[in-house]
């Protein structure tokens, strides 16, 4: 049995084709719009602040002075003169090694002016009593002083010693 049925057009499949055709443009459209009228305010927002940026006056910061009592030198820029000051053979040498352990540039090791020495301690050259007390405080001693007995140019350029006692 043959029979032949009509054929049936579907128009509201083309129609649905053609309206999201139309609906897609119109997206298209709107974007580009929205686009184009949200762009110039924010670029305008934009370059404002990229002049502020760079026509801001630059301030110069100073540098941190460093706290009053607090040693201008670090450890390493630090030189330090290590004197015998109990008549022990290689007893300056030993402490030197422990100093430059610390990380103290040692200056020179030697003799004191005079042995006999009961403590050790650390003396300065003027200025420099903030260095001095760090390496006390470093080596575990208590006697911190001026230069005593010993003159600045006899450091031999080290800005503290350190004298070494029974």
């Amino acid at each position: 049995m043959e029979h032949s049925l009509p054929q049936v057009q579907t128009p509201w499949r083309t129609a649905t084709l053609v309206a999201c055709a139309v609906a897609a443009l119109e997206l298209v459209v709107l974007v580009v719009l929205g686009a184009m009228l949200l762009a110039e305010p924010l670029s305008r927002n934009v370059t404002k602040a990229a002049e502020q940026k760079v026509l801001a006056p630059v301030i110069a910061r100073p540098k941190a002075a460093p706290a009053p009592g607090a040693p201008k030198l670090s450890r390493a820029e630090t030189s330090v003169l290590v004197l015998n000051g109990n008549g022990r053979a290689g007893a300056a040498a030993a402490a030197a090694e422990r100093v430059r352990g610390l990380g103290y540039t040692i200056g020179s090791v030697g003799n004191a002016p005079r042995t006999g020495i009961t403590r050790s301690l650390v003396m300065y050259r003027p200025g420099h009593e903030a260095e001095a007390r760090r390496l006390a405080r470093d080596l575990r001693l208590k006697i911190v002083g001026p230069l005593d007995g010993i003159k600045p140019r006899e450091l031999l350029g080290a800005h503290v010693a350190l004298v070494i006692g029974e």
